[in-house]
């Protein structure tokens, strides 16, 4: 596919999925078919909310290769025809990234998540050969994951610019660092689709983005989709006061939980606490104790989450 039918793909609510796994923290393919399906049933890995899997918060850099290839090709074929999935993959040299790249496409990903190569301390130029190598090497899409927190350089509107006829480089995850002005953004966001992973959203589509991520959509799916259409409407202040109605108790609860272990473990509560239950974190993520979840609860029927 060409970069404007991928557009058309890889936008809205980017659901990033939590992984299951058994009692003894291996990979439940079992219910990870089961979940999938559950998610299809609430209205995501549609195009505007595609489905994720083996990212950072799927711990996707946890996972040996064979564990998620079988994650993808499960969530594939559980979503069934014409579902939009995702995969994340994990920082690597060019040719191995290209490898895993063609695995997940033949696998059957409409689109990968694909970070900065941090781990060979990059420059700009360096980025611009990354992405066109694996452009020019696969058919679907690319949306760059900006990961400068782990100490590579920030990709700059000039280098996204310079990406242009990588035909495969549909979308870039973003955020800056601070000193670099995230409206910047406006310089790309018409050859691009920006998705915001910022927390400012609302700003995010005012400059032409067209998506943000979601950790919650996995859960409770009406929120970020009604999200999404306010957005694309317009309607900005009614968007407002549904983050602001979401967000704040949210947050109180995401930042004592991860004062006690960091990871993704709120991911696999947000699921626990709809009765969904995907399995505990791996170590050393310590994980999800029963009082987290029940003040979890409570929280969703306060914001109508739960009856």
């Amino acid at each position: 596919m060409n970069r404007e039918e991928l557009k058309g793909l890889i936008k809205g609510t980017i659901v990033t999925t939590p992984t299951p796994f058994d009692n003894q923290g291996r990979l439940d393919l079992a219910r990870t078919a089961d979940v999938t399906r559950w998610w299809i049933e609430q209205g995501l890995g549609t195009n505007v909310a595609p489905l994720k899997v083996a990212a950072a918060g799927g711990e996707g850099p946890d996972m040996t290769d064979d564990e998620w290839q079988h994650l993808l090709r499960t969530t594939v074929n559980s979503a069934g025809s014409g579902a939009v999935v995702m995969c994340g993959l994990k920082a690597k040299s060019t040719m191995h990234t290209i490898e895993d790249a063609k695995i997940a496409q033949d696998l059957g990903a409409i689109g990968l998540q694909i970070d900065l190569p941090f781990f060979h301390h990059p420059n700009q130029d360096d980025y611009v050969r990354f992405y066109t190598d694996i452009s020019d090497a696969i058919d679907i899409g690319i949306m760059i994951y900006n990961t400068y927190w782990f100490g590579a350089p920030s990709i700059t509107p000039e280098t996204m610019l310079r990406l242009k006829n990588a035909e495969q480089v549909v979308a870039v995850k973003w955020n800056t660092p601070e000193g670099q002005d995230y409206d910047q953004m406006k310089e790309f966001s018409h050859i691009f689709n920006v998705i915001d992973n910022s927390g400012q959203t609302i700003r995010c589509y005012q400059n032409g983005g067209r998506g943000h991520i979601s950790s919650t959509a996995t859960a409770y799916s009406r929120h970020d989709l009604d999200l999404y259409q306010m957005l694309v409407d317009g309607r900005y202040k009614d968007a407002q006061s549904q983050l602001d109605r979401v967000r704040k108790p949210n947050a109180l609860w995401r930042e004592k939980s991860t004062a006690k272990s960091g990871g993704y473990r709120h991911l696999k509560a947000y699921m626990m606490a709809v009765d969904q239950g995907v399995g505990q974190p791996r170590l050393p993520t310590l994980p999800v104790e029963r009082g987290e979840v029940d003040e979890l609860k409570t929280i969703f029927r306060q914001i109508g989450w739960l009856p």
